[in-house]
């Protein structure tokens, strides 16, 4: 079986490394699309398809961490990152982004390879879920498409968000505090109290499906079936 992989990166040495070493050790069973900046490599991603995808992070451009969270918005596509940035907090949000794998440079072309070949037979075998549902609420991955009884729901960036990780949390009791790490990011400051005001905004989108929203007392929320 033959793969597509993309490598956005920015230095040209490494990219004729990770191009010659996959060509001549895979037989040609694995092509190497390269981009040498962040806005090249998302038009890429955004026109074709690939089996896996490799960003470095400190890009021209578009940097790989934004990348990254855009072809989450879509895809489930094996994503890995190849970078210099070896900072816990960075592995840790690269992870928190979606990626599958997170390897600091140096590296060798065979470890590369070799971690490579691990995702794209694992994604091989996997069944890719377009859809999450919990009882009247469906959420297409690939459209983003939210429904609730039948009926398309429109929703705010933040409302999504919400909603996507409740839905992947299903029958979880999710405090305010993990919702705003999850939602608003590490960063945020203010009140645990917008939780409370999203989650009432969602509630009345989703009309009668709100009431799968539950509230936990001293808790958070837990969406049910």
């Amino acid at each position: 079986m033959a793969y597509r992989v993309l490598l956005v990166e920015d230095d040209n040495q490494i990219r004729e490394v990770i191009e010659d070493y996959f060509s001549d050790k895979s037989d040609g069973t694995i092509s190497i699309v390269t981009a040498q900046d962040g806005d090249s490599g998302l038009e890429l991603i955004k026109n074709q398809e690939f089996d896996l995808i490799m960003l470095d992070i400190m890009l021209p451009g578009i940097d790989g961490f934004s990348l990254c969270r855009e072809i989450r918005k879509s895809s489930i596509v094996p994503v890995l990152f190849l970078t210099a940035r070896a900072r816990e907090e960075d592995i840790l949000y690269g992870y928190e982004l979606g990626c599958d794998d997170y390897i600091v440079k140096p590296f060798s072309p065979a470890e590369l390879y070799a971690k490579v070949n691990a995702q794209l037979k694992r994604s091989k075998g996997m069944v890719i879920t377009r859809e999450i549902v919990c009882g009247d609420i469906r959420m297409n991955l690939i459209t983003l498409q939210v429904t609730a009884c039948g009926e398309a729901v429109e929703l705010a960036p933040k409302e999504f968000s919400l909603l996507k990780y409740l839905l992947e949390h299903k029958n979880w009791v999710i405090d305010r505090d993990t919702l705003l790490n999850k939602i608003w990011g590490y960063d945020y400051f203010g009140s645990d109290r917008v939780v409370d005001n999203h989650i009432k905004k969602l509630r009345k989108a989703l009309g009668n499906s709100g009431s799968q929203i539950k509230t936990v007392i001293t808790k958070g929320y837990k969406l049910t079936e």
